[in-house]
Protein backbone atom coordinates (compact mmCIF):
# COMPACT_ATOMS: atom_id res chain seq x y z
CA UNK A 1 0.00 0.00 0.00
CA UNK A 2 1.26 3.40 -0.56
CA UNK A 3 1.92 5.79 2.34
CA UNK A 4 -1.40 7.94 2.77
CA UNK A 5 -1.84 10.97 4.70
CA UNK A 6 -4.56 10.93 7.47
CA UNK A 7 -4.10 13.85 8.76
CA UNK A 8 -1.64 16.46 9.52
CA UNK A 9 1.64 14.48 10.84
CA UNK A 10 -0.24 11.53 10.92
CA UNK A 11 0.72 8.81 7.70
CA UNK A 12 -0.67 5.23 6.93
CA UNK A 13 1.61 2.89 6.17
CA UNK A 14 -0.01 0.05 6.33
CA UNK A 15 -0.14 -2.95 3.99
CA UNK A 16 -2.97 -4.94 2.08
CA UNK A 17 -3.49 -8.67 1.40
CA UNK A 18 -5.86 -8.60 -1.43
CA UNK A 19 -5.02 -12.22 -1.81
CA UNK A 20 -5.43 -13.70 1.57
CA UNK A 21 -8.61 -15.90 1.72
CA UNK A 22 -8.02 -17.81 5.27
CA UNK A 23 -7.25 -16.49 8.44
CA UNK A 24 -6.14 -18.14 11.62
CA UNK A 25 -6.26 -21.30 9.37
CA UNK A 26 -10.31 -20.98 10.31
CA UNK A 27 -12.25 -17.35 9.48
CA UNK A 28 -12.66 -16.70 5.73
CA UNK A 29 -11.77 -14.06 3.79
CA UNK A 30 -13.65 -13.24 0.98
CA UNK A 31 -12.39 -9.21 0.11
CA UNK A 32 -8.86 -10.00 2.10
CA UNK A 33 -7.63 -7.78 4.94
CA UNK A 34 -5.59 -5.53 5.46
CA UNK A 35 -2.77 -4.63 8.70
CA UNK A 36 -2.92 -1.41 9.27
CA UNK A 37 -0.02 0.57 11.00
CA UNK A 38 0.33 4.65 11.43
CA UNK A 39 3.32 6.91 11.90
CA UNK A 40 2.74 10.25 14.16
CA UNK A 41 5.38 12.79 13.79
CA UNK A 42 5.14 14.93 16.11
CA UNK A 43 7.90 18.19 16.45
CA UNK A 44 9.60 16.30 18.85
CA UNK A 45 9.00 12.58 19.00
CA UNK A 46 7.81 10.03 16.07
CA UNK A 47 5.56 7.15 16.91
CA UNK A 48 4.72 3.40 15.05
CA UNK A 49 1.72 2.50 16.09
CA UNK A 50 1.34 -0.64 15.39
CA UNK A 51 3.30 -3.49 12.82
CA UNK A 52 2.43 -5.82 10.44
CA UNK A 53 1.55 -9.43 9.38
CA UNK A 54 5.45 -11.64 9.34
CA UNK A 55 4.80 -12.34 5.87
CA UNK A 56 4.36 -8.55 4.93
CA UNK A 57 7.38 -7.52 6.81
CA UNK A 58 9.88 -6.05 3.82
CA UNK A 59 6.65 -4.42 2.56
CA UNK A 60 5.92 -2.64 5.41
CA UNK A 61 9.62 -2.19 6.03
CA UNK A 62 9.67 -0.30 2.64
CA UNK A 63 6.61 1.89 3.67
CA UNK A 64 8.92 3.05 6.47
CA UNK A 65 11.33 4.05 3.83
CA UNK A 66 9.14 5.24 1.43
CA UNK A 67 7.82 7.96 4.50
CA UNK A 68 11.99 8.83 5.04
CA UNK A 69 11.32 7.70 8.96
CA UNK A 70 15.34 7.68 10.15
CA UNK A 71 14.52 7.63 13.73
CA UNK A 72 11.44 5.96 15.44
CA UNK A 73 11.50 7.13 18.86
CA UNK A 74 8.30 4.91 20.43
CA UNK A 75 6.44 1.99 19.37
CA UNK A 76 2.77 1.07 20.27
CA UNK A 77 1.63 -2.20 20.31
CA UNK A 78 -1.83 -2.14 20.87
CA UNK A 79 -2.68 -6.18 20.71
CA UNK A 80 0.00 -8.80 20.22
CA UNK A 81 -1.33 -10.81 18.33
CA UNK A 82 0.95 -11.06 15.30
CA UNK A 83 -0.96 -9.54 12.32
CA UNK A 84 -0.31 -6.64 14.35
CA UNK A 85 3.06 -7.02 16.10
CA UNK A 86 4.82 -10.32 13.79
CA UNK A 87 7.06 -7.46 12.27
CA UNK A 88 8.62 -5.90 15.39
CA UNK A 89 11.48 -7.89 15.98
CA UNK A 90 12.66 -6.69 12.70
CA UNK A 91 11.52 -3.27 12.99
CA UNK A 92 13.64 -3.05 16.51
CA UNK A 93 16.52 -4.40 14.55
CA UNK A 94 16.29 -1.41 12.14
CA UNK A 95 15.72 1.05 14.81
CA UNK A 96 17.36 -0.19 17.88
CA UNK A 97 16.97 2.87 20.00
CA UNK A 98 12.92 3.00 19.94
CA UNK A 99 11.08 2.32 22.87
CA UNK A 100 7.60 -0.51 22.99
CA UNK A 101 4.80 0.96 24.50
CA UNK A 102 2.08 -1.29 25.48
CA UNK A 103 -0.08 -2.52 28.42
CA UNK A 104 0.97 -4.89 31.39
CA UNK A 105 -0.75 -7.76 29.48
CA UNK A 106 0.81 -7.12 26.35
CA UNK A 107 3.86 -6.79 27.84
CA UNK A 108 4.25 -10.31 29.06
CA UNK A 109 2.88 -11.55 25.68
CA UNK A 110 5.18 -9.84 23.19
CA UNK A 111 7.82 -10.95 25.63
CA UNK A 112 6.89 -14.81 25.60
CA UNK A 113 5.98 -14.80 21.91
CA UNK A 114 7.94 -12.93 19.95
CA UNK A 115 10.56 -12.88 22.89
CA UNK A 116 11.21 -8.72 23.04
CA UNK A 117 13.61 -7.96 25.91
CA UNK A 118 11.64 -6.97 29.31
CA UNK A 119 13.94 -3.74 29.05
CA UNK A 120 12.45 -2.65 25.46
CA UNK A 121 9.10 -2.58 26.61
CA UNK A 122 7.47 0.36 28.66
CA UNK A 123 3.81 -0.71 30.39
CA UNK A 124 1.22 2.04 30.00
CA UNK A 125 -2.06 2.62 31.67
CA UNK A 126 -4.92 4.79 31.77
CA UNK A 127 -3.23 7.43 33.34
CA UNK A 128 -0.10 7.84 30.99
CA UNK A 129 0.62 10.35 28.79
CA UNK A 130 3.57 10.09 26.25
CA UNK A 131 4.35 14.22 25.27
CA UNK A 132 5.77 13.94 21.77
CA UNK A 133 5.99 18.00 21.10
CA UNK A 134 3.09 19.30 19.39
CA UNK A 135 0.97 16.30 20.10
CA UNK A 136 0.18 13.72 23.14
CA UNK A 137 -0.11 9.96 23.25
CA UNK A 138 -2.97 8.79 26.01
CA UNK A 139 -4.28 5.00 26.39
CA UNK A 140 -7.69 2.93 26.99
CA UNK A 141 -6.77 -0.08 28.11
CA UNK A 142 -9.27 -2.10 26.65
CA UNK A 143 -9.11 -6.03 27.69
CA UNK A 144 -11.35 -8.86 26.10
CA UNK A 145 -11.73 -6.56 22.87
CA UNK A 146 -11.06 -9.12 21.84
CA UNK A 147 -7.41 -10.84 23.82
CA UNK A 148 -6.80 -9.64 27.61
CA UNK A 149 -3.95 -7.28 26.14
CA UNK A 150 -5.86 -4.77 23.96
CA UNK A 151 -5.74 -1.19 24.37
CA UNK A 152 -6.89 1.79 22.15
CA UNK A 153 -4.13 5.01 21.45
CA UNK A 154 -5.77 8.27 21.14
CA UNK A 155 -4.22 11.92 19.96
CA UNK A 156 -6.15 14.45 21.33
CA UNK A 157 -4.74 17.03 19.17
CA UNK A 158 -5.86 15.31 16.46
CA UNK A 159 -8.63 13.50 17.75
CA UNK A 160 -8.35 10.22 16.52
CA UNK A 161 -8.18 6.93 18.29
CA UNK A 162 -6.27 3.60 16.92
CA UNK A 163 -8.42 1.02 17.84
CA UNK A 164 -6.42 -2.23 16.76
CA UNK A 165 -9.50 -5.11 15.94
CA UNK A 166 -12.39 -3.03 17.47
CA UNK A 167 -14.65 -1.69 14.64
CA UNK A 168 -12.16 -3.42 12.23
CA UNK A 169 -13.33 -5.30 8.95
CA UNK A 170 -11.39 -7.96 7.22
CA UNK A 171 -11.15 -6.02 3.62
CA UNK A 172 -8.65 -5.08 1.09
CA UNK A 173 -9.19 -1.74 -0.31
CA UNK A 174 -7.63 1.45 -1.75
CA UNK A 175 -9.80 3.86 -0.34
CA UNK A 176 -8.14 5.03 3.32
CA UNK A 177 -11.13 6.28 4.86
CA UNK A 178 -15.15 4.32 4.35
CA UNK A 179 -16.51 5.55 0.79
CA UNK A 180 -18.36 2.47 0.01
CA UNK A 181 -20.99 2.09 2.93
CA UNK A 182 -22.95 -1.24 2.03
CA UNK A 183 -19.37 -2.64 1.09
CA UNK A 184 -17.73 -1.74 4.92
CA UNK A 185 -20.89 -2.26 6.64
CA UNK A 186 -20.59 -5.92 5.40
CA UNK A 187 -17.41 -6.57 6.12
CA UNK A 188 -17.51 -5.19 9.29
CA UNK A 189 -20.49 -7.08 10.68
CA UNK A 190 -18.81 -10.65 9.19
CA UNK A 191 -15.85 -8.82 11.28
CA UNK A 192 -17.91 -8.63 14.54
CA UNK A 193 -19.30 -11.87 14.38
CA UNK A 194 -16.53 -13.49 14.09
CA UNK A 195 -14.14 -11.59 16.21
CA UNK A 196 -16.01 -9.37 19.05
CA UNK A 197 -19.50 -11.15 19.46
CA UNK A 198 -18.13 -13.54 21.70
CA UNK A 199 -16.95 -10.27 23.97
CA UNK A 200 -20.22 -8.01 23.33
CA UNK A 201 -20.87 -6.85 27.14
CA UNK A 202 -16.99 -5.50 26.52
CA UNK A 203 -17.82 -3.91 23.00
CA UNK A 204 -21.14 -2.62 24.32
CA UNK A 205 -18.95 -0.81 27.44
CA UNK A 206 -16.49 0.94 24.85
CA UNK A 207 -18.72 1.65 21.99
CA UNK A 208 -20.58 3.72 24.63
CA UNK A 209 -16.90 5.18 25.49
CA UNK A 210 -16.16 5.99 21.90
CA UNK A 211 -19.68 7.65 21.27
CA UNK A 212 -19.75 10.11 23.87
CA UNK A 213 -16.40 11.27 22.97
CA UNK A 214 -17.76 12.06 19.57
CA UNK A 215 -20.62 13.80 21.55
CA UNK A 216 -18.09 15.64 23.42
CA UNK A 217 -16.63 16.62 20.36
CA UNK A 218 -12.97 15.09 21.55
CA UNK A 219 -13.19 12.47 18.25
CA UNK A 220 -13.06 12.71 14.66
CA UNK A 221 -11.36 9.81 13.66
CA UNK A 222 -11.78 5.59 14.38
CA UNK A 223 -8.58 3.80 12.92
CA UNK A 224 -8.80 0.21 13.04
CA UNK A 225 -6.35 -1.98 12.56
CA UNK A 226 -8.06 -3.83 9.58
CA UNK A 227 -9.74 -2.06 6.94
CA UNK A 228 -10.83 1.29 5.99
CA UNK A 229 -10.71 3.92 8.85
CA UNK A 230 -13.79 5.91 9.83
CA UNK A 231 -13.99 9.72 8.89
CA UNK A 232 -17.73 9.36 9.98
CA UNK A 233 -17.29 7.27 13.30
CA UNK A 234 -21.15 7.42 14.05
CA UNK A 235 -21.26 4.99 11.09
CA UNK A 236 -19.69 1.92 12.90
CA UNK A 237 -20.47 3.39 16.45
CA UNK A 238 -24.42 3.05 15.29
CA UNK A 239 -23.86 -0.48 13.80
CA UNK A 240 -22.07 -1.52 16.82
CA UNK A 241 -25.13 -0.87 18.80
CA UNK A 242 -27.28 -2.82 16.63
CA UNK A 243 -25.38 -5.78 16.75
CA UNK A 244 -24.51 -5.84 20.63
CA UNK A 245 -28.06 -5.06 22.23
CA UNK A 246 -29.40 -7.08 24.21
CA UNK A 247 -32.60 -8.14 22.45
CA UNK A 248 -32.10 -10.09 18.80
CA UNK A 249 -34.14 -9.65 15.95
CA UNK A 250 -37.02 -12.06 15.01
CA UNK A 251 -35.01 -14.56 13.00
CA UNK A 252 -34.52 -17.97 12.58
CA UNK A 253 -32.00 -19.49 10.55
CA UNK A 254 -30.94 -23.57 10.13
CA UNK A 255 -27.57 -25.18 10.10
CA UNK A 256 -28.24 -28.22 8.81
CA UNK A 257 -26.71 -31.50 6.68
CA UNK A 258 -28.43 -33.70 4.99
CA UNK A 259 -27.03 -37.14 3.68
CA UNK A 260 -29.89 -39.13 2.09
CA UNK A 261 -32.39 -36.07 2.20
CA UNK A 262 -34.23 -37.30 5.01
CA UNK A 263 -33.21 -34.27 7.32
CA UNK A 264 -33.16 -32.14 3.94
CA UNK A 265 -36.83 -32.44 3.47
CA UNK A 266 -37.25 -31.24 6.88
CA UNK A 267 -35.53 -28.64 7.16
CA UNK A 268 -37.23 -27.72 3.30
CA UNK A 269 -40.56 -28.17 4.93
CA UNK A 270 -39.75 -25.97 8.23
CA UNK A 271 -38.51 -23.01 6.16
CA UNK A 272 -41.87 -22.72 3.99
CA UNK A 273 -43.60 -23.60 6.75
CA UNK A 274 -42.00 -20.74 8.66
CA UNK A 275 -42.21 -18.26 6.01
CA UNK A 276 -45.76 -18.68 5.63
CA UNK A 277 -45.71 -17.49 9.39
CA UNK A 278 -44.29 -13.98 8.11
CA UNK A 279 -40.93 -15.47 9.75
CA UNK A 280 -37.56 -14.13 7.90
CA UNK A 281 -35.78 -17.54 7.93
CA UNK A 282 -32.54 -18.53 6.48
CA UNK A 283 -31.37 -22.44 6.03
CA UNK A 284 -27.15 -22.79 5.84
CA UNK A 285 -26.25 -26.07 4.22
CA UNK A 286 -22.81 -26.82 6.13
CA UNK A 287 -21.44 -28.89 3.48
CA UNK A 288 -21.74 -25.34 1.33
CA UNK A 289 -21.98 -22.48 3.59
CA UNK A 290 -19.19 -20.25 4.14
CA UNK A 291 -18.95 -20.45 7.81
CA UNK A 292 -18.44 -16.45 7.94
CA UNK A 293 -21.78 -16.24 6.52
CA UNK A 294 -22.98 -18.12 9.17
CA UNK A 295 -21.64 -16.11 12.44
CA UNK A 296 -22.84 -13.14 10.80
CA UNK A 297 -26.28 -14.61 10.59
CA UNK A 298 -26.29 -15.21 14.44
CA UNK A 299 -25.50 -11.50 15.33
CA UNK A 300 -29.46 -10.78 14.58
CA UNK A 301 -30.69 -14.50 15.08
CA UNK A 302 -32.93 -15.17 17.89
CA UNK A 303 -33.98 -18.69 16.82
CA UNK A 304 -31.39 -21.88 15.99
CA UNK A 305 -32.30 -24.96 14.70
CA UNK A 306 -29.94 -27.24 13.92
CA UNK A 307 -30.60 -30.59 11.73
CA UNK A 308 -28.49 -33.46 10.89
CA UNK A 309 -28.62 -36.71 10.37
CA UNK A 310 -27.15 -39.75 12.56
CA UNK A 311 -24.03 -40.75 11.69
CA UNK A 312 -22.86 -44.23 13.16
CA UNK A 313 -24.45 -43.69 17.18
CA UNK A 314 -24.04 -40.18 17.04
CA UNK A 315 -25.08 -36.53 15.32
CA UNK A 316 -23.00 -35.92 11.92
CA UNK A 317 -19.79 -34.21 12.24
CA UNK A 318 -20.40 -30.99 10.35
CA UNK A 319 -23.34 -30.24 12.73
CA UNK A 320 -21.05 -30.90 15.47
CA UNK A 321 -18.34 -28.91 14.39
CA UNK A 322 -21.19 -25.96 13.59
CA UNK A 323 -22.38 -26.42 17.16
CA UNK A 324 -19.08 -25.83 18.32
CA UNK A 325 -17.96 -22.71 16.43
CA UNK A 326 -21.74 -21.42 17.74
CA UNK A 327 -20.78 -22.26 21.24
CA UNK A 328 -17.83 -19.91 20.72
CA UNK A 329 -19.36 -17.28 19.21
CA UNK A 330 -21.64 -16.78 21.99
CA UNK A 331 -24.56 -15.13 19.79
CA UNK A 332 -27.81 -13.42 21.65
CA UNK A 333 -29.52 -16.51 20.25
CA UNK A 334 -32.86 -17.03 23.03
CA UNK A 335 -34.63 -20.28 21.34
CA UNK A 336 -32.78 -23.55 19.78
CA UNK A 337 -34.30 -26.85 19.20
CA UNK A 338 -32.75 -29.45 16.75
CA UNK A 339 -34.09 -32.02 14.36
CA UNK A 340 -32.67 -34.55 12.34
CA UNK A 341 -33.03 -38.14 11.07
CA UNK A 342 -31.93 -41.43 12.02
CA UNK A 343 -31.53 -44.90 10.55
CA UNK A 344 -32.03 -48.00 13.01
CA UNK A 345 -30.62 -46.99 16.58
CA UNK A 346 -34.01 -45.48 17.88
CA UNK A 347 -33.02 -44.91 21.54
CA UNK A 348 -29.53 -43.02 20.47
CA UNK A 349 -31.49 -41.45 17.64
CA UNK A 350 -34.24 -39.65 19.81
CA UNK A 351 -30.90 -38.48 21.71
CA UNK A 352 -29.50 -36.74 19.29
CA UNK A 353 -30.46 -33.40 20.45
CA UNK A 354 -29.41 -34.13 24.18
CA UNK A 355 -25.97 -34.62 22.35
CA UNK A 356 -26.05 -31.79 20.35
CA UNK A 357 -26.93 -29.23 23.08
CA UNK A 358 -23.32 -30.48 25.19
CA UNK A 359 -22.14 -28.50 22.80
CA UNK A 360 -23.82 -25.19 23.37
CA UNK A 361 -23.40 -24.62 27.21
CA UNK A 362 -22.52 -20.79 26.48
CA UNK A 363 -25.72 -20.30 25.30
CA UNK A 364 -28.27 -19.00 27.78
CA UNK A 365 -30.83 -19.97 25.30
CA UNK A 366 -34.16 -22.03 26.08
CA UNK A 367 -34.69 -25.48 24.54
CA UNK A 368 -37.77 -25.79 21.85
CA UNK A 369 -39.05 -28.97 21.19
CA UNK A 370 -36.97 -31.52 18.44
CA UNK A 371 -38.24 -33.79 16.40
CA UNK A 372 -36.53 -36.80 14.90
CA UNK A 373 -37.62 -39.35 12.15
CA UNK A 374 -36.60 -42.85 11.50
CA UNK A 375 -35.74 -42.98 7.82
CA UNK A 376 -37.83 -40.48 5.85
CA UNK A 377 -40.11 -38.12 7.39
CA UNK A 378 -43.63 -39.32 7.80
CA UNK A 379 -47.03 -37.25 8.19
CA UNK A 380 -47.13 -37.78 11.48
CA UNK A 381 -42.76 -36.71 10.71
CA UNK A 382 -44.27 -32.98 9.49
CA UNK A 383 -47.07 -32.68 11.95
CA UNK A 384 -44.58 -32.24 14.65
CA UNK A 385 -42.99 -30.21 12.78
CA UNK A 386 -45.95 -27.83 12.59
CA UNK A 387 -45.94 -27.74 15.84
CA UNK A 388 -42.31 -26.07 16.24
CA UNK A 389 -43.34 -24.11 13.36
CA UNK A 390 -46.37 -22.56 16.26
CA UNK A 391 -43.70 -22.90 18.89
CA UNK A 392 -41.52 -20.96 16.88
CA UNK A 393 -43.94 -18.23 16.03
CA UNK A 394 -45.38 -17.55 19.49
CA UNK A 395 -41.55 -16.98 20.89
CA UNK A 396 -41.34 -14.15 17.70
CA UNK A 397 -44.29 -12.24 17.91
CA UNK A 398 -43.33 -8.52 16.81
Amino acid sequence: MAVLKVKDNIFAVSTIDWDRRLFDQLIPLPHGTSYNAFVIRASEKTVLVDTSYPPRTEEFLSNLEELNVEKIDYIVINHCEQDHSGALPKVLEKYPDAQVLASAKCKELLMSHLWIPEEKITAVDNTTQIQLGDKTLTFMISPWVHWPDTMFTYVPEDKIIFTTDFTGSHLATSDLFVRDECLVYESAKRYYAEIMMPFRAQVKKYTEQLANMVKEGKLEIIAPSHGPLYDKPEFILDAYRDWSADEPKKEVIIPYVSMYNSTGKMVDYLTNKLMEKGIKVTPFNLTQTDLGELAVSLVDASTMIVGMPMVLMGPHPAAVYAATIVNALRPRLKYVSVIGSYGWAVQQGEKMDEQIKAFIPNLKAECLTSVFAKGLPTEETFKKLDMLVEEVAAKNIS
